[in-house]
């Protein structure tokens, strides 16, 4: 069944008329009515308004300029790090690695830790505008403690096809066995052991200087020219 419809007709005489008109004369009345009331609301009201709106974006901007001091002291810390070798064998294994990126950082390069378990021979991964890529590989151990080669093959078959590595380092407080030395050089696998830690953490030496990193064209300049 349809539903009922409602036709609407004109007034017919003067008193239709006239009630029509007294009508609309309240319906206008009434709206003048409740858009003069809001309006009075939003007057009364806008400084409640104006004061809660300053007050989150004062809140902003005292979060946004304590992250800015923030990472402005650690820059400057970072920029003068030196670390003696007595405190670095101190420290745990994250600890170790931890300290191995912020040297990093000190010495120009973007860098963070992602060693875990699982971490497919890399605990800390940077990159430098004019080094390239690096991965770094971290083994805390005791004074006296060695490095032996089967790190350096784990280095090695991860560094570039798993995480695209320019350079690979394998760092230690201890020491490396002969065999893991030659190997490394002989695959490009660099050593820091601990005397080259004292330089690079306790003297301030950086480390691409350090190894004698060369420069290296950026990777997609070189794509360019080359095509």
């Amino acid at each position: 069944m349809g539903g009922i419809r409602v036709r609407l007709r004109r007034p017919r005489g003067r008193r239709e008329q006239a009630a029509a008109v007294l009508v609309a004369v309240a319906v206008t009345t009434a709206l003048v009515k409740a858009v003069s009331a809001a309006w009075e609301a939003a007057v009364r009201g806008w400084p409640v308004a104006v004061v809660l709106a300053v007050t989150a974006l004062s809140g902003l901007a005292w979060r946004q300029l304590q992250g800015m001091r923030r990472r402005r002291a650690r820059a400057e810390l970072l920029a003068i790090l030196q670390i003696p070798l007595e405190r670095i064998d101190a420290l745990g294994d994250a600890e170790f690695e931890d300290a191995l990126r912020d040297l990093l950082i000190r010495d120009g390069w973007s860098a963070r830790r992602v060693g875990q378990k699982g971490d497919q021979a890399a605990d800390v991964i940077g990159r430098h505008a004019q080094r390239g890529r690096i991965v770094l590989q971290a083994k805390h151990t005791t004074v006296g403690g060695k490095v032996d080669s089967k790190v350096m093959y784990q280095v090695k078959g991860t560094a570039g096809p798993v995480h695209k590595a320019d350079v690979a380092v394998v760092v230690t407080n201890g020491g490396f066995t002969r065999d893991a030395k030659a190997w490394g050089e002989r695959h490009q696998i660099h050593w820091v052991d601990r005397e080259r830690l004292r330089q690079w953490a306790e003297d301030g030496a950086p480390l691409h200087e350090l190894l004698r990193l060369p420069v290296r064209r950026p990777r997609r300049a070189a794509v360019r020219r080359a095509a």
